[in-house]
């Protein structure tokens, strides 16, 4: 299947895609710190490069796209259907160096939270970050 955009175009479309403070990061991070909890964000000391690293509770969080992080089960994670092959090795990719960094986190002490996109959806929102504080703070 043909790229529906010319190259310029999906060069231009591809650069706006953000890596780190993203609305559904920006949005968890506000929460937490109207909660009172201090952290430190993007940490490249530790593997992954974790959205939100919580050294009073050894606790990471990291906030995850549906798409970009193949979410098993939800709806927003759809395979494109253009260039299939290169979709493909791309996000399995993503998902096995996710897994891989979080169990070199979990080995070196630290507790690895993941909320996903569409856990922040506005019917959920509220009940997501609820239940990311209690287990963030929860056994400390």
């Amino acid at each position: 299947m043909v790229d529906k955009f010319s190259k310029e175009t999906r060069s231009y479309v591809m650069s706006r895609i953000r890596g780190k403070d993203t609305k559904p990061e920006v949005l968890v991070r506000s929460y937490l710190f109207s909660r009172g909890l201090r952290f430190r964000k993007n940490d490249k000391r530790y593997p992954g490069s974790p959205d939100i690293v919580l050294p009073k509770y050894k606790t990471i969080v990291f906030v995850h796209g549906c798409f970009w992080h193949l979410h098993e089960g939800c709806k927003y994670a759809v395979m494109p259907k253009s260039n299939v092959d290169y979709w493909k090795k791309k996000l399995y990719r993503n998902k096995e160096r996710d897994e891989r960094n979080q169990k070199e986190l979990e080995a070196m002490g630290w507790k690895v939270i993941t909320v996903w996109e569409c856990e922040l959806k506005k019917d959920k929102r509220e009940q997501t970050l609820e239940n990311l504080y209690v287990q963030i703070t929860s056994q400390h």
